[in-house]
């Protein structure tokens, strides 16, 4: 089983959670998701299991998977979480990438720009995971690093919504600019204020996508 397919297939699930399609509290059918994208039950209990790593889906006996109930509180939370955790690891890849890492960081964001001028999300989105996961290995702290990975992880359904906001990715690659640029120059300061600054931007994004799509559904009451 292709994990790219897991993925796709999880992202494609998250987006009809997102959008409001499948309603908090409704169950998710196995064989039913699996006829809607022509795959067998084996990928979708993967996606499944992926998601509700995240917290999008609860698993409960007798039941299966159930769409979870995510409050703004909640994920006002986790996103404040998010954004120290980032923040650190921004402040120590600044103090402590190699000039490889940095030159290879300068690289990616700078084909992200490409990206984002062709206005490709799924494909910005791809790019924008590894940037970010770059800018943790680069803090040279496997415990930040790890717990930050944990806790992206949960959010990534939501980060990667964001992207279909109209004009996201393009304020999305100029809010990386400030971070990258800071990192590049080793300003430790520069870059925690940037990235902080950032994640704070994606939360406000993601918040405004559900807005503009009535799809306050994801969230209880």
């Amino acid at each position: 089983m292709s994990g790219t397919t897991v993925d796709k297939l999880a992202e494609s699930i998250a987006e009809a959670i997102l959008s409001g399609e499948f309603a908090p509290g409704s169950r998710l059918d196995e064989q039913n998701l699996a006829q809607r994208h022509a795959v067998s039950r084996t990928p979708v209990r993967e996606a499944i299991r992926q998601l509700a790593a995240t917290g999008l889906i609860v698993l409960r006996p007798r039941r299966g998977a159930i769409v979870a109930q995510v409050t703004p509180a909640q994920l006002e939370e986790l996103f404040v979480a998010m954004a120290e955790l980032e923040a650190t690891c921004a402040r120590l890849a600044a103090l402590s990438m190699a000039p490889t890492e940095r030159r290879r960081l300068q690289a990616l964001h700078e084909r992200m720009g490409q990206l984002a001028q062709l206005a490709d999300a799924t494909a910005f989105a791809d790019a924008n995971d590894l940037l970010h996961s770059m800018i943790y290995t680069g803090s040279h702290n496997a415990v930040i690093a790890d717990a930050t990975n944990a806790l992206r992880r949960r959010l990534a359904p939501f980060r990667r919504a964001q992207f279909h906001l109209e004009g996201r990715l393009p304020r999305s690659f100029s809010e990386h600019d400030a971070v990258v640029a800071a990192i590049v120059r080793g300003d430790a300061r520069a870059a925690h204020e940037a990235m902080l600054h950032h994640v704070t931007l994606v939360e406000e994004s993601f918040e405004e996508l559900c807005a503009t799509r009535q799809g306050e559904a994801v969230f209880a009451a």
